[in-house]
C-alpha cells in the first residue's frame, strides 16, 4: 500500500552529486552541509496567433537555474566537479582558469509531513562557489558558500528531473543514492 502523499514539504538533506563522464554517471558522491536550494523553472509560454484568436500555445520548458548553498563546499566535490587539482607533495588545491566543469547529476531530498520525497535532477551545470567569511566576535556564526546551477534538459530524451512519489517502491527509494536513477520503463 502506498504512503499518504505529501500536504507540505520542508527540509533539505541528502545531497548528492554524481558526475557524468561523457557517457555515464559515477557513483554519486555525499555532500554534507546542505543549507538551501533555490530553483526557478526556465522557459515560457509560447503563443501563436491566427484568425486573430490565440491558435496555439506551447510551453518551453529549458529546465530550472538557482543556487545551492553549502555550509562548507568539501575538497572532493571540488576536486571531482570543478577540476581543482591538488598537489601529491604539498597537499594544496589549485584551481586553474582552463578546466572545463562537469556536469553532474544531483540528488537530494525534501522531507514532508508523510514521506521524504527524493529528487534527481540529470544535467546540472554548477558555477564555481563563492569564497568569503567574515571576523568573529560574540558569536561564531557560520558563513556559507553559494554555487549557482543551471538543470538542463539531457539532450537525449529531454528529461529534467525525476522525484519519487507516495507510491514509490521502498526499493527504489533505498537504492536512490547508490546509482543515478534511470527509469526502466518506456516513455
Amino acid at each position: 500500500m502506498p504512503d499518504a502523499e505529501n500536504k507540505v514539504q520542508f527540509g533539505l538533506k541528502n545531497v548528492h552529486y554524481a558526475v557524468w563522464d561523457g557517457e555515464k554517471y559515477l557513483a554519486p558522491v555525499a555532500v554534507p552541509g546542505a543549507v538551501n536550494l533555490n530553483l526557478a523553472a526556465e522557459g515560457e509560454l509560447q503563443k501563436f496567433y491566427a484568425d486573430d484568436v490565440e491558435f496555439w500555445t506551447s510551453n518551453n520548458n529549458k529546465g530550472y537555474s538557482g543556487d545551492i548553498e553549502f555550509a562548507r563546499v568539501h575538497e572532493k566535490m571540488l576536486q571531482d566537479v570543478w577540476g581543482l587539482r591538488m598537489s601529491e607533495t604539498n597537499k594544496v588545491l589549485t584551481e586553474y582558469a582552463n578546466i572545463e566543469p562537469k556536469k553532474v547529476a544531483l540528488l537530494y531530498e525534501i522531507s514532508g509531513d508523510a514521506t521524504g520525497q527524493k529528487y534527481c535532477l540529470y544535467s546540472v551545470a554548477m558555477g564555481r562557489p563563492n569564497i568569503g567569511s567574515k571576523t568573529t566576535g560574540e558569536n561564531k556564526d557560520p558563513t556559507t558558500q553559494t554555487c549557482s546551477l543551471a538543470a538542463s534538459p539531457l539532450a537525449a530524451d529531454g528529461r529534467v528531473y525525476s522525484r519519487t512519489t507516495a507510491g514509490t517502491p521502498k526499493e527504489v527509494r533505498d537504492n536512490w543514492y547508490k546509482k543515478v536513477y534511470e527509469e526502466t520503463e518506456a516513455a
